[in-house]
Parts: C-alpha cells; structure tokens; sequence
C-alpha cells in the first residue's frame, strides 16, 4: 500500500508546558548536582596563612569536635585529612552509581518517572544532614555525601534524555543545554548561600546542606503534572495514543502526525537492532564512533582543567593583590559570569551549532591556559602579570561555559537512537564521574610537583578534544536522531539502504524488519 511522504517537521515553539516541563525537571535534578558538588567544596581564604573559612573550615570543625566528644581527644591532621578527602570523594563515588544504574531505571521506569524516584536521594540525604548536628554524627554527612551522588548522577543522565525526547529538532539542543544551565545555577546558589554572612558558619551549615532537599520536593509536587517522553511511550511502550496525547500538550496544537511518523520511522530502522546493553554497545560496529565521541567528550570536558582552574583561583586572586577577605566575592563573581555564558550558549547552540560552540570553547580555554602558565611563571618578575592570570581565569570560565560546559549534554542525547540511549548514557555518565574523580585525585598532586606548568597538560588535552571535534563530530542542529545516525554510518563504513518515498509510510505492510548488517540502527 502506498501513502505519500510525511510533511516536513513543523517547528516547534517553547510553549508553557514544554517551559514549565523543562523548569520542573531541571530544577530538580541538574539544580542538586551543582549545589552538592560546590556546597562544601568552597574555601575562601580569610586573614594570612591558609586559614580556610565557610563551610569547608566549619565542617572540619565539627568533625573535630563530634570526636573530641567521643574520645576525649582532637583528631590528628593525618585523620581529619582522611575524612575530610572521604567526604569530599564521596559524591563523585555516588555519582558513578548512580550512572551506572540509570540505564535500567529509565527503561523500565521511564525518563520522568526515574527523575521521580530519583528524589528520595535528596530528601533522605537532606533530613540526614540537617540533622546531623543534632545528633553528632559526621558519619551522617558522610553517607548522605553518596546519596546525594547516586542522585546527581543519575540525574545527569536521566535529564537530558527527557529534555531531548521532550523538544522539537529546532529546540532540542537549547533544551539539551538546560542541563548544564541549571548545574551551574546550582554551584552559584551554593556559593552565595556558603558564604560566612549568611550560611557559611557555625550555626547555619546545617540548613546549609539541608536545603537540597527543597529542589527534590518541589519536584515530586509538579512534575506529575507533565508528560512523560513521547518518544519512550510510543516506541518503548507502543502506546501510540499516549505519545499522540503528549506531543499536543507539548506543541500547543492538534496535528502532530508528523512527529509520530519520524518516530515510526525511527522505531523501525531499529527493529532488528533490540535494545542495546553497554557491552553490546562495545561491540557493535554500527555505534562505534557515537561511543568513541561521547567518551572524547565527557573526558574532555572534566580533563580539560576546569576543576583545576576552580581549585587555583584563589590562590590566583591573592597573589594579583586581591584582600583574602574579598576574594570569596571574586569568586562570586566568576560564578556570574559563568552563568551568563552558559545561558548565551543555550540560546545560541540553535543558531551557531553545536560544533562551532564547542571549537570556540575550546579554543579559548587552550589558549588561556597557555598564557595563565607564562604568566605564573613569570609574574614573580612581572608583577603585573598577576592580574593577567585573573583574566586568563575569567577567560578560561568564559570558554568553557560557551562550548565544553554546556554542549556536550545535547550532542551525547542526539548521535544514539532510542534503543541504544539509556546504554549509551550509562557509559557518558561512568567516564564523567570517573574523570571528575581522577582529576579530584591528581591535580593537587600534580599542581604540588610541576606548579604552573600543569595548565600545558589542559591545554594540550584542549587541542586534541578540538581537534577530534574537527575531524570526527558532525553538526547535528536542526536534523532528527535518524539522519544524525545516517550520518555517522558513513564513518563507520555501514550501509543504511536508502528509503524509497512510497515505502516511507506502511510500516505494517512490510513482512519482516531487514537485517542489523542492512539497517544498523
């Protein structure tokens, strides 16, 4: 039977529910990961010496005096460095959990119903902590440190699989972006809320911690009321009406039959593939170089140096003259300017592209790590130099939140289809996390042994993420998750047969799905 060729996708438009969709789910989710990772990782030199205060000096002074306490006895340096180091490497611990069981929560659970559950590792977590003064226990702290991880990283995951199943092709990589948007949000809320004047102290660090909890609540009280992935409900679930059903509340408008085809056809040209689990992905030629790219840019993104640029900048700010006493405000203020770019990024990702953004990203914050070494090196001579290290450090936020921050979230959703998704993004989610724990481990290390020359290490890692990028990731605004497939298939030198225009529509007449070596995807 033959049918004419769907139209051409109409373009979509942000309409409240898909706003209010994305504001619910990103809130709740991609808010915790910045809060928690920056909360008590946010030392501010106050006075001479290294005297740390905020919540990172008020922490180890309630761990030192819970055990006083017990013992009748103040903790060695070797003990509390090991707790507090314990505390720290936790989250990133949990958050490789979490990534690890993401793929089997959003297929059985889907995407909006594992953000849901997802929020009993912020509310417990939270009560855990907030209370963990009362109760004298730092172990408290220290357990809700990997729940709050299994929540962040099953988050990072499950989110910008339910935004980019949410939005239109010409939406999708600002929706996709929202991750990153709201992470950042995030840092800079705990930032603010960490510092001495308000939370930042003896008696305020419990509501401090507390607070993740609120995001989560907020959550589980709108989100309900939004629809589930139209993707998931109709080629996971085959619930065609469901799906139908969504994509009008999300559009704003009744004919929607083109979207259902594109995802007809996608669930086809995947029949013979099944659903993929992460070692078949391994294995399976037709996803090699998708798997090689999100992993060269999840890897990118943490070992470029942007936890290294965080971790020395206050150091940076001191030596260029800046009052111990101001620079938790200097900080602040990075953290403003990384908001802004990160939001011009999401609003711009649909204009400039994906890979435009991340070259520029890139390219700006080689070259700023080139230049903050020479000017470290030198700035002993050249005085003056320091406060060329502080532009190289805004510089560098500035490249990063343009292009390696923000755009890795929509392009690692967009080059799998829905089969090979949720595998896809557990191995996206172990290698950020595992990165993110390496770097925690290393660079002070490293810092300590080469000093200023430990920024040629990011910036060569800037060169060679940039230029894989050139040569390898195609631009993939504006085209749906199938051409976006065709397009890798060339480099992994498979065939997809080309569809003709009449058998473009009767799914249901074709006697049988054509072979995984003749589709691939």
């Amino acid at each position: 039977m033959e049918t004419m060729p769907p139209e051409p996708l109409r373009k979509g438009r942000f309409t409240a529910v898909l706003a209010l969709a994305t504001l619910a789910a990103a809130f709740g989710s991609a808010f915790q990961y910045g809060y928690n990772i920056a909360v008590v990782n946010t030392p501010h030199k106050v006075g001479s010496g290294d005297r740390d205060r905020g919540v990172f000096q008020v922490l180890k002074s309630f761990y030192n005096e819970t055990y006083f306490d017990r013992y009748g006895k103040f903790m060695d340096e070797s003990l509390m460095l090991l707790l507090w180091s314990v505390t720290v490497s936790m989250f990133p611990l949990g958050g490789l959990l979490g990534a690890l069981i993401v793929g089997p929560l959003v297929d059985r659970c889907g995407r909006k119903g594992t953000l849901l559950i997802n929020n009993i590792f912020a509310i417990i977590p939270a009560i855990l902590m907030g209370s963990s003064k009362a109760a004298k226990s730092y172990e408290m702290i220290i357990l809700s440190r990997v729940m709050v991880g299994i929540c962040a990283g099953i988050a990072y995951s499950a989110l910008p699989m339910y935004l980019g199943e949410l939005g239109p092709p010409n939406l999708r990589g600002t929706l996709g972006t929202m991750t990153e948007v709201f992470v950042i949000v995030g840092v800079f809320i705990a930032q603010i809320f960490s510092l001495q004047a308000i939370l930042g102290n003896p008696e305020g660090w419990p509501v401090l911690l507390a607070i993740t909890g609120i995001p989560a609540a907020l959550q589980l009280l709108s989100l309900p009321f939004f629809p589930e992935s139209p993707r998931y409900m109709l080629i996971q679930k085959g619930d065609e009406d469901r799906a139908r059903k969504a994509l009008r509340e999300l559009r704003g408008w009744d004919h929607v039959e083109d979207e259902i085809e594109e995802m007809r056809l996608e669930d086809q040209a995947e029949k013979a593939e099944g659903r993929l689990s992460v070692i078949n992905l391994f294995t399976f030629k037709p996803l090699r170089w998708q798997l090689i790219s999100i992993i060269v840019l999840m890897a990118g993104q943490q070992l470029s140096g942007i936890n290294a640029i965080n971790y020395y900048a206050d150091t940076i700010y001191t030596t260029a003259g800046v009052n111990p006493m101001h620079s938790q405000y200097v900080t602040v203020g990075a953290g403003i300017l990384n908001i802004v770019m990160t939001v011009v990024s999401a609003f711009t990702v649909e204009l400039l592209g994906r890979r435009r953004l991340l070259l520029v990203g890139y390219g700006i914050c080689g070259s700023a790590c080139v230049v903050l070494t020479l000017a470290l090196i030198f700035q002993s001579e050249v005085p003056e130099l320091s406060y060329l290290s502080i532009i190289c450090v805004f510089s560098y936020i500035a490249g990063h939140s343009t292009g390696p921050s923000p755009v890795p979230s929509v392009v690692r959703t967009e080059i799998f289809l829905q089969s090979s998704r949720p595998a896809a993004l557990m191995v996206d989610g172990a290698v950020h996390w595992l990165t993110n724990f390496i770097i925690g481990l290393v660079f002070p290390f490293t810092q300590e042994g080469i000093g200023a020359y430990s920024f040629i290490i990011f910036a060569a890692i800037c060169l060679f993420t940039a230029i894989y990028i050139h040569v390898v990731i195609p631009e993939t605004k504006g085209q749906t998750f199938v051409e976006i497939n065709q397009t890798f298939a060339k480099r992994n030198k498979v065939e997809i047969p080309e569809k003709k225009k009449e058998e473009t529509m009767d799914f249901h007449s074709c006697p049988h799905p054509t072979s995984a070596k003749e589709t691939n995807f």
